[in-house]
This record gives C-alpha cells, structure tokens and sequence, in this order.
C-alpha cells in the first residue's frame, strides 16, 4: 500500500505533481535493453527512465520484491526458487504485466534482463498485446568482446573503501597498491578474465536469437557501446525520438 498522502510533504507532491505533468505529454514507450556485462546499460537507463517517463523493470529485483511482499505470483515464485528450480516464464511475464498496472508505469518500461529467450519474447508479446502495447524499440548495447575483456579485467578495487581503479583508464600511483592507505587492490572474482569469458559465451548463446526475433521486427537499434557514455546517450536519444 502507498504511503498516506497526507504524510508526504507538500514539496515532495508537488514535484511528483510536476513531474506527472511534465511526463503527461511524453509518447508512450516500451523498451527492452540488451547488452552484455560491462557495456553501460546500467550508466544509460537511469538517464532514458528520466527523459521519457518510464519505469524500469528489472526482473531479477521485480521477483524478489513479488515474493517480499507475498502477492499471489511472489507465493508461486517463491515455491519454485524454493525447489531449486527456474521460475517459469508465465509467471514472470504475470509479474510484468502487474507492475505495468503502477502509475510509475504509465508511461511504459524499460526491461532490463528480459526476455532471455525467444519463448520468453513471445509471451511477452502476447502480454503487452493483450493491453493494446507492444515493444517499441530493442536498444543493443553492441560492443566487441575485446574491448569489453580490457574494461572489465582492468579493475582493481580496495575493498575497505569501495575506492575503484583500471589499469589503463584510471591506474592507481603504485601498480596494485591503494593511493591512499598503501594498502593491496583486489580484484573481484568476476572481473577476471576466465569468469568473464564464460559469461559472455553464455550471453551470446542466450542472447543472440533473441536479438535475432526483434531484428526480424524492425525494432533493433544497434548502438556503438564502446564510445564514452555520452555519446552512447546521444545515439540513444536520436534512436527513441
């Protein structure tokens, strides 16, 4: 339940008021996010949610936030992560569609980690149809692999202060060590080169019929990922208007 109005300050409702004003001549936009670890979908939504409105729909959080608050597909969730086993792709589809129903959503979503598969697409489709929707646009942050492996196997961090660094864009004064305490850089077990190029095959794999059946649909906008974000923005911008 949403907190009570009267509670809420009236500088707060007035920007929200605002803000709905402001949104209440955006077009409406549904739109899928594809892209592999590292290639700045997560620097470029926060920016497109803001421009166009939308909410953003990411479903790993949108399961756990169902099965937190025990609504009727939470409970069913919940039930199969229980037994170990995959949650299946009606019931996440059912868990959009509800969250498609908040007034945050009503300009239309951004989905991020879905549709994984052709099935999962399909019935996402037959979802949004069903509401007089449909998918506007696939934004695909398309980036080589090579370039990605630099940005991802060149971060250090220092865990005790979340201070980050990169061997070639942002090298800390001594190799390996933190400038401030002196104190060794590790460096996450993801971010090495092994992880990473097993997660890439398996997105590639996973992902490319996906990219595949939207391509067929005209909706694919290939974007140049491993410009600086800026850019990136520009590209998308120019590809949503």
């Amino acid at each position: 339940m949403a907190a009570n109005l009267e509670d809420v300050p009236s500088l707060d409702l007035m920007h929200e008021l605002l803000r709905r004003m402001k949104c209440s001549s955006k077009p409406d936009k549904h739109l899928i996010l594809i892209g592999p670890p590292g290639s700045g979908k997560g620097t470029q939504s926060p920016l497109i949610k803001d421009e166009y409105c939308l909410c953003h729909l990411a479903t790993g959080d949108m399961l756990r936030a169902a099965v937190a608050a025990k609504t009727t597909l939470g409970i069913k969730a919940k039930e199969a992560m229980d037994k170990g086993e995959l949650v299946s792709d009606n019931l996440v589809v059912g868990i959009i569609d509800e969250a498609m129903k908040k007034p945050s959503c009503q300009k239309g979503f951004i989905l991020d980690g879905f549709p994984r598969t052709v099935t999962q697409a399909q019935k996402l489709d037959e979802m949004l149809a069903k509401q007089g929707a449909n998918v506007d646009k696939v934004l695909n942050f398309a980036i080589d692999d090579a370039i990605l492996e630099e940005r991802i196997t060149g971060r250090w961090i220092h865990p005790p202060s979340g201070r980050t660094y990169h061997t070639k864009f942002a090298p800390p004064k001594s190799p390996g060590v933190d400038d401030v305490t002196g104190e060794p850089l590790i460096q996450r077990r993801d971010d090495t080169a092994e992880v990473l190029k097993s997660r890439l095959e398996a997105f590639h794999k996973q992902t490319e019929p996906v990219i595949d059946y939207y391509s067929k649909k005209g909706l694919v906008v290939n974007l140049p990922a491993e410009k600086p974000p800026k850019e990136v923005t520009a590209e998308v911008l120019k590809a949503l208007s």
